[in-house]
């Protein structure tokens, strides 16, 4: 007579549950990481809910960076998950047009509450004097004074042709209007374009 074999129990870790974060906004991977990713996880660690385990930069055909992502790992996806990361990115200051993806399901939460205004400088056309005597990291450097309370500059981007100055606040009109002084009157400033990108 054969004995009775009792089934062996698998044991195995439940599978890990990934979010990502599309930010619609256009930063450095270093920038990335220090405006968002470690702010994140700290929060969400703390909370017992998960950890930021990754994130990545789609760039354009030019270099010019077009958005980035972060991956969290979480225990859950659950609303409250969601809500707490929700609410962590857009007090750091996540911009409109910004999503959670859950992958599990494919589900696409829009969110965000920042808007963004983009500066290129042109960096071939001015006189090579204007060049010689003056300074972009001046103009980084007033960007972020004269907009103080009201935005920031995030991030820069230098491309072949231009150099890129990446500011988020409340208001895009408000940022334009604060930086008007700057831009029609520093030589750096000239022929440069503005755009809003968020």
């Amino acid at each position: 007579m054969f004995g009775l074999f009792k089934k062996k129990e698998k044991i195995s870790e439940a599978e890990p549950k990934y979010i990502v974060v599309n930010l619609n906004a256009r930063i450095q991977p270093m920038h990335r990481g220090e405006i968002f990713e470690d702010p994140l996880h700290e929060i969400i660690s703390a909370k017992g809910l998960g950890e930021v385990s990754g994130g990545g930069t789609l760039q354009a055909q030019s270099g010019e960076i077009e958005n980035c992502d972060i991956e969290i790992q979480v225990a859950n996806t659950d609303q409250e998950t969601i809500n707490v990361i929700k609410r962590a990115l857009e007090d750091i200051g996540a911009p409109k047009g910004s999503k959670i993806i859950i992958e599990s399901s494919g589900t696409e939460i829009e969110f965000g509450i920042l808007e963004g205004l983009a500066i290129y400088l042109n960096g071939t056309e001015l006189e090579e004097k204007i060049y010689e005597e003056s300074d972009s990291n001046f103009v980084y450097s007033e960007l972020d004074r004269l907009t103080e309370g009201k935005g920031r500059v995030y991030s820069y981007w230098q491309g072949p042709t231009e150099t890129a100055f990446y500011l988020y606040g409340n208001s895009f009109t408000e940022m334009k209007s604060l930086i008007a002084g700057l831009v029609d009157n520093y030589p750096l400033c000239q022929r440069c374009r503005i755009e809003q990108v968020a």
